[in-house]
């Protein structure tokens, strides 16, 4: 396993921290000792993390302009010093890709690929002249396996799985560590932000799976029962898997996190697709995978 050098400024941005898995992992790297920089959509989050004592930064992927002008309000900040990128940043549309209008499937690109790309290629330089920097990219388990009805998210997170992989080979050489972190079910958010994002570039109305959607998205919430409990964990276990990436000498290229993720690497790997096909539409595995 090669060595990294270890950043010598712990200062690190972190994207989408207004909830979940990027709050946390903001407050973790807080709390021992970096300087965070955590970015935002909206007036309101902006507000909470300037409350908890963060220099938040606002970001929204998806808008080119607001990509060049968050990246050089954190060198700005940080006065052109940077030991970190975390990615996290990103969101689900849901449908069948029948139903899915070509604007939607855009900006589900827009978002997680292309402004995630975008935003760390500003950053690279500084990295190279320090001859160190850490990025993380927080992908999925949906990244390596797919499930019905979040085709869009899925070819998304398998793009962020090949862009980590691309950067990792080129940018090895100059000292710069790449990961690939692929939470499976986490305790956040997450379906609820899915099924309000239906609405938009969705066609339910007519769609052969009219009766599915009904269902599926009449529960913005869902109750676990015990059994499939053990999927599900904190946005804190995806924390401190990033905390891993950034403080150790020998980083690794990927970190599944829970049970759900083990079985999406395995099962990418060894599986026939057939059998894959069955095992990820079956009510157990496809509810819980879902939701990473």
């Amino acid at each position: 396993m090669k060595r990294y050098p270890l950043v010598g400024e712990k200062v690190v941005v972190v994207t989408g921290a207004s909830t979940g898995i990027g709050r946390a992992t903001a407050r973790m790297l807080k709390g021992l000792g970096w300087r965070v920089f955590p970015t935002a959509r909206s007036r309101t989050d902006l507000d909470l993390l300037r409350g908890e004592g963060f220099q938040p930064v606002e970001l929204d992927l998806s808008d080119p302009d607001s990509v060049d002008y968050a990246a050089k309000e954190v060198l700005e900040l940080s006065q052109g010093v940077l030991g970190a990128v975390v990615n996290n940043a990103g969101y689900g549309q849901p449908g069948a890709l029948e139903d899915l209008s070509r604007s939607a499937v855009r900006k589900q690109f827009e978002t997680n690929v292309f402004g995630t790309m975008d935003f760390t290629n500003r950053f690279i330089p500084v990295f190279r002249a320090q001859k160190n920097g850490r990025i993380v990219l927080v992908s999925s388990v949906v990244g390596r396996v797919v499930i019905p009805f979040m085709g869009a998210y899925c070819a998304s997170k398998f793009a962020v799985e090949a862009i980590g992989d691309e950067y990792r080979m080129e940018l090895g050489p100059a000292g710069i560590s790449v990961s690939i972190v692929e939470p499976g079910p986490i305790k956040t958010s997450f379906r609820k932000r899915v099924v309000s994002e239906a609405s938009r570039g969705l066609e339910m109305r007519d769609s052969a799976f009219a009766k599915r959607y009904a269902k599926e998205l009449s529960e913005p919430e869902r109750t676990y029962s015990r059994p499939t409990d053990i999927f599900r964990k904190p946005p804190e276990a995806v924390a401190r898997r990033i905390v891993h990436a950034l403080e150790s000498r020998h980083p690794r290229a990927r970190y599944p996190v829970t049970g759900a993720a083990w079985f999406g690497e395995f099962a990418a790997r060894f599986f026939p697709a057939r059998f894959k096909d069955w095992m990820l539409t079956s009510s157990v595995i496809g509810r819980e995978i879902e939701e990473g």
